[in-house]
């Protein structure tokens, strides 16, 4: 398939907009990544990040372009979720099959390496440069130092909007005529804290957990590094009786840390100073459409479908436009028009599904990670599953273990709910449900659903 050389912009410098640079570079186009921000690998890192759950999506996407392995050495893997709840001792919940993890990685030194791999690829990035406005029709990009002052235009073959949920892109975009546009904020902000490592460097919690104190409405996660500390963030309410709102003093932290997190009473100093020095931020889900403009300009990543960080899905959905997108481009060769007509239809419903799924799974990991009944559950549909993969695969190994359709993981996740729902109602449960009954009504049900 012949590629003419492109003349492209890519506007924004995170994950998806330096993965999508190296993707392109393959193809012999000129790449240009502009950003208002400054190189990050020259500043430090904001304290404003949750660690990132690289999973089979985002893993597949960095396989593509061979750069996986560079990026598993800044990485550690989670195979299960150390459980804290108050009253009870710490205890494990095995994410999938043997072998199966998460890995946890910060998401400054991944960026960091992105960007360096797409530099020593051959793109160009022009940091501290922002864009305040684009000629869509044209694929004309203006930067300047101020809205009002001076600004420079470059003309592009290409541009694509990689700039985050406040895209400056798909602000434009949304201007035009038939353009649909939702956001919606949930009530419940975070905060990015750390607990330092021991003294000799090594984790004070289990290294290869993902750590969660779950309290109804609010919950604490902790994600180790590989320096021996652990990036936590704190999901709470704004306002209400516990809420960021209501913690005004340090005394007020204290007592906070220590009520509802005893078991790490002994990082409370730290835990209280980064409670003041860093920022709460918003979590928001973003849909639009379409995604792209005629021939010239598309959305990729957040700036496509932001949604909230409960499934550890974000960036693997956005890895995963650009590995979907490539695809395209290898079918369609130089019919940039039909390349983006496909590339929205197919990612549209899956971004919708996934957003749907991470929202669900903030209920699911504030509220019903220690709930009996639901962990029982849980329980069943692992032992089920384990005695007929084929039949079973639970909805979280579909969404992080997997890489089929996101849209397919809701419909067969919600019908394999409907089901269970019918096994926890039978009597006594908790007394059978490993026996043989149990097994046989789910697979009655499955094969009646078949006909």
């Amino acid at each position: 398939m012949i590629h003419t050389k492109q003349n492209i912009a890519i506007i924004g410098s995170g994950l998806v907009g330096s993965l999508l640079a190296i993707y392109l570079r393959r193809y012999g186009h000129t790449l240009t990544v502009f950003d208002r921000r400054p190189d990050i690998r020259e500043v430090e890192f904001s304290g404003r990040s949750i660690n990132l759950a690289m999973s089979n999506r985002g893993w597949k996407a960095l396989e593509e372009v061979g750069v996986a392995e560079e990026i598993r050495k800044i990485g550690i893997p989670l195979d299960k979720r150390a459980m804290h709840v108050i009253g009870k001792p710490e205890y494990y919940q095995k994410y999938g099959k043997e072998g199966e993890a998460i890995w946890s990685i910060s998401r400054g030194v991944l960026n960091k390496r992105m960007i360096d791999l797409a530099e020593s690829a051959g793109v160009e990035f022009r940091f501290e440069e922002k864009v305040w406005d684009i000629d869509l029709p044209r694929a004309q990009v203006f930067t300047g130092e101020s809205e009002k002052g001076e600004w420079k235009a470059y003309d592009f073959d290409l541009v694509f909007g990689c700039d985050g949920a406040f895209s400056r892109v798909r602000h434009k975009m949304q201007r035009r005529s038939r353009f649909d546009y939702s956001q919606d904020f949930i009530d419940v902000g975070y905060k990015e804290l750390t607990i330092p490592p021991n003294e000799d460097g090594t984790h004070k919690l289990n290294s290869n957990s993902f750590h969660i104190w779950p309290r109804g409405k609010f919950m604490f996660i902790a994600m180790p590094n590989l320096d021996g500390s652990f990036t936590c963030t704190l999901f709470m309410p704004f306002e209400g009786e516990v809420s960021f709102e209501s913690i005004k003093t340090k005394a007020d932290a204290v007592h906070f840390f220590s009520t509802y997190f005893p078991n790490v009473k002994k990082d409370i100093e730290n835990l209280t100073h980064d409670f003041f020095k860093n920022p709460t931020s918003a979590m928001v889900t973003m849909k639009c459409y379409p995604w792209t403009y005629w021939d010239k300009v598309a959305l990729v990543g957040d700036s496509a479908h932001a949604i909230v960080p409960f499934y550890g899905q974000g960036m693997n959905a956005g890895f995963e436009d650009i590995y979907v997108l490539d695809q395209i481009i290898k079918e369609q060769g130089d019919d940039w028009g039909a390349i983006f007509k496909i590339y929205q239809k197919q990612r549209k419903p899956n971004a919708d599904a996934i957003a749907e799924l991470s929202y669900r799974n903030f209920i699911e990991m504030s509220s019903k990670t220690a709930d009996p009944m639901f962990l029982l559950q849980k329980k069943i549909e692992k032992r089920f599953s384990s005695h007929h993969p084929e039949k079973w695969i639970p909805a979280y190994s579909r969404v992080t273990f997997s890489d089929k359709p996101y849209a397919e993981a809701l419909a067969i996740g919600d019908f394999q709910e409907k089901i269970m729902k019918e096994i926890m109602a039978i009597p006594n449960i908790s007394e059978k449900w490993d026996s043989e009954e149990v097994e046989n009504k789910i697979l009655r049900a499955l094969e009646e659903s078949n006909h």
